[in-house]
């Protein structure tokens, strides 16, 4: 309904901006097999984030997929259970084992003190999550990661626009995979990318994602098909015009929310560990799951929709996984609210939900 005010919407350049550049596609027939579009989206992505080597494919599962089969992993990578399910769905597609490591309370990103009590003789990675767009400590991550031999795979879903001393926070560990799932800052309705700054690796990528065919089309590689199609890349080469307004209006709606509920006893907030974050989401934490729920009701009750990012805990999935104590994302998962947050968000919606929320205390 029109009325209704989700948790996000997506970001969408005007019908005739994509359609436009549809015209070519219907011209020749080419829908997929990398083609133009698709190759000028990673180039126009590159150029717009500047880094080096970029592969667009059918989705950030996929992307965080491709990274673990590029470097060749099997055993445990240690994770964080405070995410979206498809972090510990890739791992295990890929034939590891995912190992959680408990959350700093405050930025929610994987807490370092406790990474090395992890490390077995049986861990070949560790796959860290830019929570909400916040940077992980990549410095101290990648210290231990060459003291014990092992690679990083960030979970960089949420990372497009987030950076660490002016670069962007996807350069960072040998792969990192995002999305660009519609309600992501930048979206190609579905689709991610992998980015790394080796080029042997991002050749390798490229040959995964096309049943493991080289540049001859002779099979070299156990791939599979994680192609991004013409008609996603002309979306994305479309909505990519208006990525920096799109970044711009989130802060802005961002710092309104916060100066807003900043002055109410009993509202934290994620802090900002490194770098630059992107402000992607606006989450909330509560002091209890009570008053999350008593929130959350009354904005339902006002058509408006907010979300329990993360919730559950991903260790509490018995069904995929074994139970591992996470105490703090535990406790985090049952009192963190994400608020609406988008490009078409009006003012006058804004401080309607704070006004709501201002009521429930």
């Amino acid at each position: 309904m029109k009325n209704n005010i989700y948790v996000t919407q997506p970001s969408l350049a005007p019908l005739n901006d994509f359609v436009d550049l549809l015209q070519d596609t219907w011209d020749t027939g080419i829908l997929t097999h990398n083609g133009p579009l698709v190759r000028k989206l990673e180039a126009d992505l590159c150029k717009t984030l500047n880094i080096e080597h970029l592969s667009v494919v059918t989705n950030g599962t996929v992307a965080l997929q491709m990274a673990i089969k590029a470097l060749e992993l099997k055993g445990e990578i240690i994770t964080t259970a405070f995410s979206w399910v498809a972090t510990i769905s890739a791992i295990k597609w890929e034939g590891c084992t995912p190992v959680f490591c408990d959350i700093d309370e405050d930025t929610f990103n994987i807490d370092i003190k406790k990474i090395e009590g992890l490390i077995t003789d049986k861990t070949v990675a560790i796959m860290p999550v830019h929570v909400f767009g916040n940077p992980c400590d990549v410095n101290a991550i990648e210290i231990i990661a060459k003291k014990h031999g092992l690679k990083v795979i960030y979970d960089a879903a949420h990372a497009m626009g987030s950076k660490i001393n002016g670069s962007s926070l996807l350069e960072f560990g040998d792969i990192s995979a995002t999305s660009f799932h519609g309600t992501k800052l930048f979206n190609t309705a579905e689709g991610g990318a992998c980015i790394t700054k080796s080029l042997d690796l991002s050749k390798k990528l490229e040959r995964i994602r096309f049943f493991g065919h080289d540049d001859n089309k002779d099979i070299v590689e156990d791939g599979f098909n994680g192609k991004m199609t013409e008609i996603h890349a002309a979306l994305g080469l479309a909505n990519l015009k208006y990525y920096s307004d799109v970044l711009d209006d989130r802060e802005v709606k961002y710092k309104k929310y916060k100066s807003e509920l900043c002055q109410i006893e009993g509202i934290g907030f994620q802090k900002l560990s490194m770098g630059e974050i992107n402000f992607s989401y606006f989450p909330i934490v509560l002091k209890s799951e009570v008053m999350l729920l008593k929130i959350e009701s009354l904005l339902n009750e006002n058509n408006i929709y907010p979300r329990r990012y993360f919730y559950p805990s991903l260790n509490h999935l018995s069904q995929i996984v074994d139970y591992q104590e996470c105490p703090v994302s535990e406790s985090l998962s049952t009192r963190i609210l994400c608020l609406p947050l988008y490009k078409s968000l009006t003012d006058n919606e804004l401080m309607r939900i704070v006004r709501l929320i201002k009521r429930c205390f």
